[in-house]
């Protein structure tokens, strides 16, 4: 029987699995022979998985991760598990670090090996963001019950599938006058499946990558006007693009019903690329690949 290396066989959790990352996650581990928990308040979003698996491969339950008794069963025998769960709406306290606590916690009851926490570069429990707050609330509290879970702080992740390069290509390909938000702000955008490779290399070393933090970022910074105008490039368009200025954006993150909300507009005018004082992608083993591999192709 063929051999896939230390995750062979092992039950890895992935709370939070149905969503962009996690799916891709569980692809990758899923290649490693390891058996799979989908824990997840919709895990029917994922049923698209059970193709890629072997019988008994993958199995799906239904968690939310607000209430410790939903979390306790989903981590019941777990040998691994990553956190995955994130939101710009909602209790963030709730999902982005009490339930993460709660999580790391049930995994070591568990006498799990290793525990992944997915968190975002820029998260800092005293930032004005909520979204970086609880980030940073929620590694603190993961810390303190897993004292050898692995953070991984991305940065904002493409792939054919994301929410992201595609509604900016959306309004590239509708509007002949594109507003960007944000212009001069920078973003070292990295590929889903290099960042699901780096967890799952996480998960299987956790001797080398417990109690570390990384920040994973793809191979180059670039700002946003740039990124716009190279999308509009790879769908062959011409578009003139017009910088919004700071105040408008900040007036218009404030609306109600509009597609970016106040502590969105502050991640990006702040950006979104590694400081260079924790370790990188390279340090999990993985390459960056960059993004003009792919942009033409979608």
């Amino acid at each position: 029987m063929a051999k896939y290396g230390p995750l062979e066989g092992k039950l890895v959790v992935l709370i939070g699995g149905s969503g962009f990352l996690g799916t891709h996650v569980a692809e990758e581990l899923l290649r490693r022979g390891a058996r799979l928990r989908i824990a997840d308040r919709h895990p029917e979003r994922a049923y698209r998985l059970r193709p890629l698996a072997n019988l008994g491969q993958i199995q799906f339950a239904r968690c939310d991760v607000r209430n410790r008794a939903s979390l306790a069963t989903a981590m019941n025998g777990a040998d691994a598990a990553v956190y995955l769960v994130g939101s710009f709406n909602g209790d963030l306290v709730a999902l982005q670090a009490r339930g993460a606590g709660w999580a790391a916690e049930e995994a070591a009851a568990n006498g799990a090996a290793s525990f992944v926490y997915v968190s975002a570069i820029g998260a800092d429990a005293e930032s004005d963001s909520g979204y970086a707050a609880t980030k940073g609330q929620g590694e603190e509290l993961v810390r303190g019950s897993f004292p050898a879970a692995t953070v991984v702080r991305p940065s904002v992740l493409f792939g054919e599938d994301d929410g992201f390069l595609n509604m900016l290509a959306g309004y590239v390909e509708r509007l002949p006058a594109v507003p960007v938000f944000g212009a001069t702000s920078q973003l070292q955008p990295l590929w889903v499946d290099d960042a699901a490779e780096a967890i799952a290399n996480a998960l299987a070393d956790p001797q080398e990558h417990g109690g570390k933090t990384y920040e994973i970022a793809g191979p180059e910074p670039i700002k946003m006007l740039d990124l716009n105008r190279r999308i509009a490039e790879a769908q062959g368009r011409k578009r003139q693009f017009v910088p919004v200025p700071d105040s408008i954006a900040s007036f218009f993150a404030a609306m109600p019903l509009t597609p970016m909300n106040s502590d969105q507009w502050k991640l990006l005018k702040r950006g979104s690329v590694p400081t260079g004082l924790l370790p990188g992608l390279d340090r999990l083993g993985v390459t960056a690949k960059p993004m003009g591999l792919f942009l033409h192709r979608w």
